[in-house]
């Protein structure tokens, strides 16, 4: 039994979960998923980052401690997963004790590559993050993502030897040993790579925030949020000295947006090499996704929350969506009209018909009774080729062809009229066949829409039906969005 670990990044409490929060959760339960399918013993960790200026100045805004509001924010992202289905067998808190700890022992751990020095800079506490000089000058002087000064800040801090390990990030990434897809996104670091890397302040003066992780053996410094955050990945295994850790890392796989892809494919691997541990195996980049063409974003009246969608259409059908319809490896779209679409003619008209029809017909000629069901049919090469790559859209294309190709045969076969020729043999093989390709579609479903692919099992894999009370795809009494 393989070993295999599978992150996602772990979002920011200062808001509350988006489209693109449910959209990487989902990306990364399929890979546990279909790891878990294969016999994998699996470890699947999502999480939330909790410390920071930002949280700290949210909490005062609402007059209460950083810690209530993390406490408050982090049950909405947990509340996500829930409602997604997401199987992850861990949700680690960067405000855990276990991690605030095990990031204490990272710290010294890194001490060679530690060194404290006078740091200038424009910075923006909304983006928890500095800025060149010339940046801030291209957007003359106030931040675009939140409409506010830069602060030109002048402070001594500890900074972090990144420059070091360029040339041993760079050469993992161009041989593969960490392979970061898809190639745009490979390209894009490696440009800021061969540019050659700073090195970084990691710490923040305890009298400007004093919401984070003290640095070990200072009394006025707090570890930069950016910094401890990436230590996640290996706290939640216990680093350093629990088995978990000693097993499961490297991660098979961590998935990130593209917004955060410097730090997780320049600081991230140095820390590993400054720990001398092993890079991930893979690091899968994802796009963004806009509302009917635009941006999403409360001041243009276009804010889609996740439960808007799963409360009206259910959670595999807005898995199915954002996993086969948002390109895997670009930026995409979501209307209204394209997820009605989807739900109407793939998932309620070419799956869910299959589905009911050849249930209806065994319960008409054959009493119920299914015959021997013939094993998989087709060829999934392209399928698991697509997992491989993480290009979910390919797969769920790969399902649907089949599913097509079930339709087709069902209306070129005609069981119906071979029911009339009193052909009995032939009718059961026919209707066996297509019993058989609903279970190895639903076998190919199971990691993207699991609920679905287990309604399917449900109705067929006993050799008698057990037909599905209601519809395969229920629609909820939510409010239109047309």
């Amino acid at each position: 039994m393989s070993k295999y670990y599978v992150t996602t990044s772990i979002p920011y409490v200062n808001g509350e979960p988006h489209l693109g929060h449910a959209m990487e959760f989902i990306m990364a339960d399929v890979l546990a998923r279909r790891a878990r399918q294969n016999g994998d013993d699996v470890i699947f960790s999502i999480g939330t980052d909790e410390h920071g200026g930002k949280i700290a100045e949210k909490a005062e805004e609402l007059g209460i401690k950083p810690q209530a509001f993390a406490d408050k924010m982090s049950k909405s992202f947990a509340a996500l997963a829930d409602d997604l289905n997401v199987s992850n067998d861990r949700f680690i808190r960067t405000t855990d004790k276990a991690h605030e700890d095990r990031a204490g022992l990272i710290w010294k751990a890194l001490h060679k590559d530690i060194y404290k020095g006078k740091y200038t800079g424009w910075y923006c506490t909304g983006d928890e993050a500095f800025f060149t000089e010339t940046e801030v000058k291209a957007n003359n002087g106030i931040c675009p993502n939140h409409n506010r000064p830069y602060e030109k800040i002048e402070e001594e801090n500890y900074f972090f030897k990144l420059s070091k390990y360029t040339g041993a990030i760079l050469e993992a990434i161009e041989t593969g040993a960490f392979k970061v897809i898809p190639e745009t996104r490979k390209n894009e670091i490696l440009f800021v790579l061969k540019e050659g890397l700073d090195d970084i302040s990691i710490s923040r003066p305890k009298d400007k925030i004093t919401w984070g992780i003290p640095v070990p053996g200072s009394k006025d410094q707090v570890m930069y949020v950016w910094f401890e955050a990436l230590m996640n990945y290996i706290t939640v295994l216990g680093y350093p000295e629990h088995n978990d850790f000693k097993e499961y890392w490297p991660a098979n796989v961590q998935v990130i947006g593209k917004d955060i892809i410097r730090f997780h494919a320049a600081i991230w691997p140095a820390i590993l090499l400054g720990l001398g541990i092993d890079l991930p195996e893979k690091l899968y980049v994802h796009g963004f996704i806009n509302v009917d063409g635009k941006k999403m974003s409360k001041s243009l009246g276009n804010y889609i929350a996740p439960k808007d969608i799963i409360s009206k259409y259910g959670c595999d059908p807005f898995r199915y969506y954002f996993l086969r319809h948002i390109p895997s490896y670009n930026d995409g779209d979501f209307t209204w009209e394209s997820f009605e679409k989807a739900y109407n003619n793939e998932l309620a008209n070419e799956l869910g018909n299959a589905v009911q029809r050849t249930a209806v017909m065994i319960e008409k000629y054959q009493k119920g009774i299914i015959g021997d069901i013939p094993g998989p049919a087709h060829d999934i090469a392209q399928y698991v080729q697509a997992l491989d790559d993480c290009r979910f859209d390919r797969a769920l294309d790969e399902v649907w062809e089949q599913v097509r190709g079930l339709n087709q045969y069902i209306d070129e076969e005609k069981p119906w009229m071979i029911a009339k020729e009193e052909d009995e043999d032939h009718l059961r093989e026919v209707l066996a066949y297509q019993v058989g390709s609903l279970l190895e579609i639903a076998e190919l479903l199971e990691p993207f829409m699991p609920e679905t692919a287990a309604k399917i099992e449900a109705v067929f894999s006993e050799g008698i039906i057990r037909p599905i009370d209601g519809t395969l795809f229920p629609k909820h009494d939510a409010p239109s969005h047309d």
